[in-house]
């Protein structure tokens, strides 16, 4: 009993009253806490902003379900991806590496649908990434793709050509940098390796073609896929080479003529040195140094591996194992293999297999004349080759397309027979020309003798192509006429060469050719005729095609026209090349078409472009004779404001060069420009105007083409601006040719002639003319020139008509107020020079015949008069003149209040005049 009240006591419950608070305990935990809030606005606002596509998707988890094992999953994840770019186009950079890297991947998933999807956002990608974007990350998509190529599934080897594509297409420079790899995954999609015992000892294995059952389409099929990947891959590495040839018509290396950019010289700014003339060695192909070392290339330090087809050593070893395939492709494909019944007949699918195996074959060829021991490379080609490509593609040559008859459709248009070409775009006349070029680039003069069989073959071929009269396209003209220029070079005497040239020549006379038809055969026809110019006189042979295909140009200029500026731009060319080496044939022709050319109204020299019009003015010095004719229509030419004035000034100084007051040390061509003629054509670029439009100004009356003065019989017809502006820069060159001729008082005796039989008796002049005549007749006048009465009348009107014209002129009239400088001192200078000239147009001066507002201009034409420091001199010879009319104009306002104009003039004459007068002034008679 008494244990359990002990127990009790020690743990003894405390009772707790209602309404009082439990009391806290001694080990009680507090647990009251206070929160605050975090703000991550940066991280808030990434996940808030990131661009989603229609499924709530960003680009983070779009790229993370990639590596699903769903293909399900990764197809809609590659679709999304591109929905998505194509929204948010800004994502790409932001995530170029991921998307790339990611994209990549999938070109060898099991799966043909993501495959597909892949292909085709690889597609949206390549429009929207440049070249310098993705070339970080090509080395790995190049990886991928070679690793598609090579892999063992035939599903992904298909899709792999198809990325190929897409890559060819866009970024052509970067894949072809990998070409050493890339090419030998060409060779392992179509053939494989000969492992035999016997061949297991040799160095170099050989490689044969492959078949594949399990492949959806023929063996031939898909070489030809695979062939056609491989053409454009060639022609890309062609296409990035640093030497660029144009196919069939290029110079070769060694040629000593080749094109070079002119440097355009301006003697006038050279004069005024205010333009440097660079000069260069060699004639500016390379600098010359002198020095014992010479620089190893950056090609020469990558490995061989690295070079690519750059190296002689890696494009022989690529010849060496695809040429045997490409053969054994064309055995396959040919006639005897096909169809031996149809001989030369070839279906669609053969031809376009022997289309693509010389095509490759052809841009193997180009590629080796890159290299520096061209000469090498084309024996060691033809020692190893040309048995095999006479056996095989010469067996059947030339080669025609079978057309296959359906019954179910008709054939409502057909063909031609050389420009035949079937739905799926096979042209048999190309697959002949690629064979030709082929061949004739494995032959030489050397070796005529040995391939004159089928070199014959090939010449008849080319020569039936040329005449039959059919229409060809530029790529078969330009492979025709490489052709054509390679069988001319292999056999150079004129009895073969004609033949050719004939041929060529007929297919230029058609009608309607295409304008890059038209332009390759120019190129050649050019090519042609400085092949031949290059020859010494001694051996030289002019072919008779040729003349008559130089004589034909001008007149085809003529024709031509405006209709196509860049033709008529390649026939003025050649035009100049051939007149500057003084071709009889030709320049006979430019003679006799001339006057058609430098038409004034539709002639070739005022419809064409500005480059072409300075060319066509150059060829004018080449012209054997300049007679009257054409130098009106070289006159109205200058006249007209068709040209600028500058290649005006340009025509003139030539016409000059050609006359007989150049100065020339040794005699000038015989009747090259008549003097009589030239002084015409000068006169006449000098009045700016023909007879007729002269004649037709007489009839126009006031206001705004007309400025008339009561004082004076000529009205003047004020230009527009740009018409002056050119007819006074023409005549300030037609003044400077005038003042180069010797006899400057004869020159003047003429000059004065022709101004007192045309414009001497005309009521209105243009006031172009009237300066123009002005600034001519101080160029000229000397101390032995006399002026007859009437010139001097003449020009005494102009003076005061012109200087009217110009004290009228109202300020806002920013047209005429830019003629002002030059009219005012074409004026002064012709009073400076002529005293008799002043005294006229003083006594002109009779106030009393003039109404009141023409006053003010008078008083203040006498006051400028007055201030011109050139001047002076005369007026105060002819101060009673001037004193004379104050007094007239005083009486005309007397009983006025005194104007401010009348207050000045008073004031001018008394400062300048009155002070060297002995006796009363004026102004003290006057009042």
């Amino acid at each position: 009993m008494t244990k359990k009240r002990k127990h009790q006591e020690d743990f003894q419950k405390v009772k707790l009253k209602v309404g009082k608070k439990k009391p806290k305990l001694e080990n009680a935990t507090d647990t009251t806490f206070k929160t605050k809030a975090i703000q991550i606005p940066e991280q808030l606002k990434e996940d808030g902003v990131l661009p989603a596509q229609n499924r709530k998707l960003n680009i983070k988890d779009l790229l993370s379900q990639m590596h699903h094992y769903s293909p399900g999953v990764k197809h809609n994840a590659l679709l999304g991806l591109k929905d998505l770019l194509s929204q948010y186009p800004f994502v790409i950079d932001a995530h170029l590496s991921n998307i790339i890297s990611e994209v990549a991947a999938v070109f060898t998933d099991k799966d043909s649908g993501v495959r597909g999807a892949a292909v085709h956002l690889l597609q949206f990608l390549a429009s929207k990434i440049r070249a310098e974007q993705i070339a970080p990350f090509f080395p790995l998509v190049s990886a991928h793709l070679s690793s598609a190529m090579t892999h063992i599934s035939e599903g992904i080897q298909e899709d792999s050509l198809k990325v190929l594509d897409i890559l060819l297409e866009a970024y052509p420079a970067l894949l072809t940098d990998r070409s050493s790899i890339l090419l030998k995954n060409f060779v392992e999609l179509i053939s494989h390796q000969q492992l035999s015992k016997r061949l297991k000892s040799r160095e170099k294995l050989s490689w044969m073609l492959s078949v594949n059952p399990n492949r959806r389409v023929t063996s031939q099929q898909w070489r030809l896929n695979v062939l056609n990947r491989l053409k454009k891959f060639l022609q890309a590495v062609v296409d990035g080479s640093s030497e660029r040839e144009d196919e069939g018509l290029q110079e070769q290396k060694d040629s000593p003529h080749s094109v070079r950019n002119p440097i355009c010289i301006s003697w006038k700014v050279h004069a005024n040195n205010q333009q440097h003339i660079p000069l260069f060695e060699n004639g500016g192909l390379r600098p010359k140094i002198n020095s014992s070392f010479r620089l190893r290339s950056l090609a020469s330090v990558m490995d061989s591996a690295e070079k690519g087809l750059s190296s002689a050593e890696n494009l022989k070893g690529f010849i060496e194992i695809i040429i045997p395939l490409l053969i054994e492709c064309w055995i396959e494909a040919s006639p005897a293999q096909s169809a031996p019944i149809l001989g030369n007949l070839l279906e669609s699918e053969s031809q376009q297999l022997m289309q693509q195996v010389l095509s490759i074959i052809h841009l193997l060829w180009k590629l080796t004349k890159r290299h520096d021991e061209t000469y090498k490379m084309e024996l060691w080609l033809r020692m190893n080759y040309l048995v095999d490509f006479k056996h095989h593609f010469m067996r059947h040559f030339p080669y025609s397309l079978q057309e296959t008859v359906k019954h179910k459709k008709k054939d409502s248009c057909k063909g031609n027979k050389c420009c035949m070409t079937s739905s799926n775009s096979v042209d048999h006349l190309l697959l002949n020309l690629t064979l030709c070029d082929i061949m004739v680039s494995l032959a030489s003069t050397s070796t005529l003798q040995m391939d004159s069989g089928w070199l014959d073959m090939i010449r008849k071929f080319v020569t039936d192509t040329l005449q039959d009269g059919s229409k060809l396209n530029s790529k078969q003209v330009n492979r025709l006429l490489g052709v054509t220029w390679r069988l001319m070079q292999i056999q150079q005497n004129k009895v073969a060469t004609e033949p050719l040239i004939k041929a060529v020549y007929t297919l230029y006379q058609q009608r309607n050719l295409l304008f890059p038809v038209r332009t390759l055969l120019l190129k050649f026809f050019s090519r042609v005729y400085q092949k031949e110019d290059l020859r010494t006189q001694r051996i030289r042979s002019r072919s008779k095609v040729l003349s008559r295909w130089l004589a034909g140009l001008p007149q085809q200029l003529a024709l031509l026209g405006l209709r196509n500026p860049e033709l008529s731009n390649q026939l003025i060319d050649i035009i100049h090349s051939a007149a500057s080496r003084s071709n009889k044939e030709l320049l006979r022709s430019l003679q006799a078409t001339a006057a058609r050319i430098y038409d004034p109204l539709d002639g070739a020299l005022v419809l064409l472009p500005a480059e072409a019009q300075r060319r066509l003015v150059q060829l004018v010095y080449f012209l054997p004779g300049l007679p009257a004719g054409l130098l009106a229509r070289l006159s109205r030419c200058c006249i007209m404001g068709r040209m600028s004035s500058d290649l005006a000034a340009t025509l003139i100084g030539i016409l000059h060069m050609r006359s007989s007051f150049a100065g020339w040390k040794c005699q000038v061509q015989d009747n090259s420009v008549n003097d009589v003629d030239y002084f015409s054509f000068l006169f006449s670029t000098l009045i700016g105007f023909s007879r007729e439009e002269l004649t037709s100004l007489q009839g126009i009356r006031g206001k705004p083409h007309i400025s008339q003065t009561q004082l004076s019989p000529i009205r003047l017809y004020l230009t527009d601006l740009d018409q002056f502006l050119h007819h006074w820069a023409v005549t300030e060159m037609i003044c400077h040719s005038l003042s180069t001729i010797p006899c400057q008082s004869q020159c003047f005796d003429i000059l004065q002639t022709g101004i007192c039989k045309y414009l001497v008796g005309l009521v209105v002049i243009p006031d172009s003319t009237a300066g123009s005549v002005l600034c001519a007749i101080n160029k000229l006048l000397d101390q032995a020139c006399i002026l007859s009465e009437n010139l001097h009348k003449f020009l005494a009107s102009c003076c005061y008509s012109l200087l009217y014209f110009l004290l009228t002129l109202d300020k806002e009239d920013a047209e005429h107020v830019q003629k002002r400088d030059m009219l005012w001192g074409s004026c002064i200078s012709a009073l400076a020079l002529l005293p008799r000239l002043l005294r006229l147009m003083l006594q002109s001066l009779q106030v009393s015949r003039i109404c009141r507002e023409e006053l003010p201009v008078v008083a203040q034409l006498l006051r400028l008069l007055m201030q011109h420091g050139q001047l002076r001199s005369h007026m105060i010879t002819n101060e009673f003149l001037v004193q004379q009319i104050i007094k007239d104009i005083m009486t005309l306002k007397s009983g006025e209040v005194q104007e401010q104009w009348l207050t000045d003039l008073h004031y001018c004459f008394n400062i300048y005049l009155a002070s060297h007068h002995q006796g009363p002034g004026p102004i003290n008679t006057v009042y």
